[in-house]
Parts: C-alpha cells; structure tokens; sequence
C-alpha cells in the first residue's frame, strides 16, 4: 500500500507531505512555527459526573486527557506563563495557541466560560484559541461566544468522536449518538467556527472497514481538520481492567502505518 501511495501522482505540500498537517497550516499563516500551550480549566465532563453516565470515555486517563497541562488551581494567565516557560526549551517562536485540553472545555455555564477564553486571548502572544470538547456540550448561547470571540482571534473546536458506529461509541461510553456530532459540526461550521475530529484507530472489535466508514462520514461533514491516533492501553483505566479480563488485538506498528495510510488517502 505504502509503494501505491508514494507513486501517485498527487502534488506534495511544502512540508512534504500530500495532506496538509496543521503544522503547515500554522507556519503558511503566521510565517514560523506556532506552540500549543495546554490548559487545565477544572473541568469536568457528563459522562463522568452522572449526567449521562459515569467513568468518562474508558480509554481516557484520570487526568482528561490533560497530563501535559498545568495544576488547575493556577489561572489561566498563570498556566500560559508557565507553559511558554517550559515550550522555551524546544521553541523560540513569538506565537502560541492557548488549548483547553483537559476534560470537557464548554462543560460549563457561559459566563465562567467567557472569563476563562476571554483571560487566554488576551496575551497578545496567543494568536489562536483551541478547545477540546463534546458535541453535545455546546449550546446556542456558547455557540455565540464562540462566533464572538472567533472575530478576534480564531477559534479551533476539537471535538472527540473517536468513531462514527454508535455500537462501538455505546462501548467506549461516549455517551452520546453520532448524530449529535454531525449536527453540531454543521452549527460550528456554519458559525465560522474551524472543527477538528479526533478518531481513534484500533478501537476494540473494529476492522479496517469499519474505520473507513469513519473516515467516509468526516468526509460529508465540513471539518477543517481530522487528528488520527492509535488506541494504547492506559494504566488505571476502565479499558485497561477490560483488557485484563478480555485481551484483545493492539494494532503493530506496521498494521496502524498501513491503516493511517489508507486512511489519510
């Protein structure tokens, strides 16, 4: 597959690539390279805290998702300084994106939410504002906020579906039906806002085949950005216990480089 792909006939990206990565995406708009800065805002998420269910997503850590950010308890400010702080040891560029990464980022009401965005755009360095969220935690009033502060600085949405067939997401307790990414995709986009999906390949009882029914669904959907990870198995995790119990295939690394590429084409 891998010598069908490097034959084809498709242009390469300045990066040198056949698919534009976000790194070249950022480097063509601001003219260097742009640093995330991960945040942690003490969120929660619904299907953590009984809402919908309990456990959160069983793949997902203790922490949300949220290892590389700061304490909670610092600001935003505070977590911005210090995040600049410890990017300084590998980038010397003047630009960053200020992501809201741990847990549920629009889990809240709107004013809180405000606050939070407004205080990490305000550093003239942040030239973006990136948040991870749920499909289903974004409502017509944050979906305001967000169009108003878009207007300033752009706003990325990164939206977890990991997998478009409800049975493996019921599975997973997503905790929500795909129906609702694909209609707040439609509302993100139709506000201006940039949606990236985040999928999962490798996903417990799933094929190639059902992979790319995915990846054919993201591709109705007007997203700006697709981020493709492979499924590892996290210590202290509802999906590490099931795995003790029920072994399962983990994809080689030669199996998921042949999976991402037939996906990415």
């Amino acid at each position: 597959v891998l010598g069908d792909i490097m034959n084809n006939p498709y242009p390469y990206s300045n990066d040198n690539k056949r698919y534009q990565t976000i790194n070249y995406y950022f480097r063509n708009k601001y003219h260097q390279k742009v640093a995330k800065i991960p945040l942690n805002a003490g969120f929660t998420c619904p299907n953590r805290d009984g809402t919908l269910a309990t456990g959160g997503c069983i793949f997902c850590s203790e922490g949300g998702s949220g290892e590389f950010t700061e304490n909670a308890s610092l600001s935003v400010s505070e977590q911005i300084h210090l995040g600049k702080s410890q990017t300084s040891r590998k980038y010397q560029g003047e630009h960053y994106i200020a992501y809201f990464q741990a847990f549920t980022n629009t889990y809240a009401p709107v004013d809180r939410l405000r606050a939070l965005y407004e205080e990490a755009i305000t550093a003239p360095e942040i030239v973006a504002l990136s948040i991870g969220t749920r499909p289903d935690c974004i409502t017509p009033e944050i979906l305001d906020l967000l169009e108003e502060l878009n207007k300033r600085k752009p706003v990325f949405i990164e939206m977890g579906l990991q997998t478009s067939h409800d049975s493996t997401a019921s599975f997973l307790n997503r905790a929500y039906p795909t129906e609702t990414f694909t209609k707040t995709c439609h509302a993100l986009a139709e506000a201006g806002i940039r949606v990236t999906a985040h999928i999962i390949l490798g996903l417990p009882g799933e094929t190639l085949d059902m992979e790319l029914d995915t990846i054919r669904y993201l591709n109705t959907l007007p997203v700006s950005g697709i981020k493709i990870s492979m499924l590892y198995v996290l210590k202290n995790t509802v999906l590490a216990s099931y795995y003790e119990q029920h072994p399962f295939h983990i994809l080689t690394m030669e199996e998921y480089i042949n999976h991402l590429i037939i996906c990415l084409s």
